[in-house]
């Protein structure tokens, strides 16, 4: 994706509808209309993110199925690979969809973060404004008259690495200990699969500390209600696609 394309299709829509939010806002909070730009991306995303999980949802479900095509073809890679494929389309399952709703977001967050940190509000950059979408004539960055969104914010910041503990404790499924898995050696996807899982779940959030504690804290706000919304999401869909399938819970 060039520079330009990236600019025109993302960035700046984004730029305008976070000011012209800005613009029609009672006090022109701008941390507000950064909770509701972000709260609008996650709707119009919300039907990919609901795919995703219940693919998350059934792929667990197919546990026991795909351990049983392992141990068949254990000796036969390519067997292995299209029985698994012939499972997942028989029972209706893209393996691949969470790939794709993470393909479409990263552009998304790269663009609202290019936002946040080279077009930092209260300035107002007019040259990027469509000519219906008028500057306002003040910007207020302080959050709730609290937090000013413009510096940086440990609280905010702490608040967002916390939020992302527990979406990633939601949304990541849980791994068998080494002494629960079969064999006297666990498998090199087994042990990567654990180390990624530990990582998203510890190692993520304390990045996402610094990251949000170090830009500003608008970044660290945007993070904040995105993972807020993811978590509400992964309940509630869950919770739903268990009910309407008859699917077990599994722990």
């Amino acid at each position: 994706m060039s520079q330009g394309f990236f600019y025109t299709l993302l960035v700046k829509p984004l730029y305008n509808g976070l000011i012209f939010i800005v613009s029609i806002l009672p006090g022109s909070d701008a941390g507000v209309a950064i909770i509701l730009i972000t709260l609008l991306v996650k709707i119009i995303l919300f039907p990919l993110s609901k795919k995703a999980i219940e693919t998350q949802v059934k792929m667990k479900h197919l546990e026991g199925d795909l351990t049983v095509l392992k141990d068949k073809h254990k000796d036969n890679k390519e067997k292995h690979a299209q029985a698994m494929m012939a499972l997942y389309k028989e029972r209706g399952v893209n393996p691949f969809s969470s790939f794709f709703l993470l393909l479409v977001q990263l552009p998304i967050i790269f663009a609202l973060y290019n936002i946040f940190i080279k077009n930092a509000l209260p300035a107002v950059d007019q040259t990027m404004l469509y000519s219906f979408v008028h500057a306002p004539t003040f910007v207020s960055t302080h959050f709730l008259g609290i937090i000013d969104i413009s510096q940086k914010s440990a609280v905010l910041a702490l608040l967002a690495a916390i939020s992302q503990f527990f979406q990633a404790r939601y949304s990541l499924a849980s791994m068998p200990a080494k002494k629960e898995e079969k064999g006297d050696k666990p498998s090199f996807q087994a042990d990567f699969a654990r180390s990624m899982n530990l990582q998203m779940k510890y190692v993520l959030p304390v990045i996402t500390f610094f990251i949000a504690y170090k830009i500003s804290a608008a970044v660290a706000l945007y993070w904040l209600v995105s993972n807020l919304w993811a978590i509400g999401q992964e309940l509630l869909v869950r919770r739903r696609i268990i009910r309407a399938h008859a699917i077990p819970q599994k722990p």
